[in-house]
Formats: C-alpha cells, structure tokens, sequence
C-alpha cells in the first residue's frame, strides 16, 4: 500500500506557509509602491488633461453657442429691420402713387377747362364771323330784293345798313320766339 501523510492537526492545508506569506505580501506592497508613485500619477495627469481637454470644449462651445445666439439675435432684429423698413417704403410709395394720381387728376381736370374755354372762346370766334359774313351777304340779298321789290336802286350805304339791321333783328326775334326742336 502507499503511504499516506498524516497531517497534524494543528497545520490547515487552506492556509499557505508563512514565508509564502510574507513574500508575497512584499511583493504586493512593491507593486502598490511602483504603481502608487508612478502609474497613478500619469493615470491621474492623463485623466486631468483629458477632463481640461473636455472642460475647454464645453467651454468652447458654449461661446460658440452664445455668439450664434447673438449672431441669431443681431440676424432676426436686421430681419425686422429690415421688414420695417420695406412696409414704410411701401407706404411711402402707396402715398406717393396717390399723390401723382391726384396731381395727375388736377392736372387733366385744368387741362380739360383750359381746352373747353379754349373752344368756346373758338366757337365765340367763329360765332361772330359767321354772323359777320351772314350780316354781309344778307345785307346784300336783302337790298337786291329790296330794290326789286321797290323798283328803285337802294345803294346808299347808309340806308342798306338800317334795312340789313333791321332784317336780321327781325329774324332774331322770329327765331328766339320759335322753340327750338330737339332741345
């Protein structure tokens, strides 16, 4: 048969030998040393860096954030501005466009009494060298029938006036006593 190892009691196989122990306790306080006094401060600076790093871009783009909200601001207020300005030229135009449609209407309304004044005074003109010739070439029928009528020469000029006169007046009375027709 094989032999078999009595363990005593007093010793616990769970438990490793205490120069295993205490070296390997060594060996972790050196570790935790090195890693202490080394590695933890360039984990540390690392992190440092990169929560400045992250801290400035934060900060970085809140400044871009709030100058884009004035830029935003100053945009919408030109906007306004802007809007403003082109509802008061377009009312500034509206009034302008109404005052060249008064003038305008003045004007052709002067235009338009000048023009008839124009032609009545033209018509007054033309009345009166109608009634000038009329007077003229009724005068000298109403002597010729006169004369024939009579069966004496009347070429006094004198008396040919005051028969002419006479005639046409008494024309004018026969025609204003007359209605006129179409009136």
């Amino acid at each position: 048969m094989t032999p078999v190892h009595i363990v005593a009691a007093s010793e616990n196989p769970l438990l490793p030998a205490l120069p295993d122990i205490i070296w390997s306790a060594v060996c972790l306080l050196i570790v935790f040393l090195v890693v202490w006094k080394y590695v933890l401060p360039a984990f540390n600076k690392t992190l440092d860096e990169r929560a400045e790093r992250i801290q400035g871009g934060i900060e970085k783009a809140e400044k871009v954030q709030a100058e884009a909200d004035q830029a935003l601001a100053e945009y919408q207020k030109q906007l306004a501005d802007g809007r403003a300005e082109a509802a008061r030229l377009r009312a500034e135009a509206q009034e302008e466009g109404a005052q060249i449609i008064a003038d305008m209407k003045a004007q052709a309304h002067t235009e338009s009494d000048r023009i008839v004044a124009q032609a009545q005074t033209q018509i007054e003109a033309e009345r009166q060298a109608a009634m000038v010739s009329l007077r003229s070439e009724v005068g000298t029928l109403a002597t010729d029938l006169a004369s024939r009528i009579v069966g004496e020469s009347l070429t006094d000029d004198q008396r040919s006036a005051n028969v002419v006169d006479r005639f046409i007046s008494d024309l004018e009375s026969q025609s204003s006593a007359q209605p006129v027709k179409g009136a």
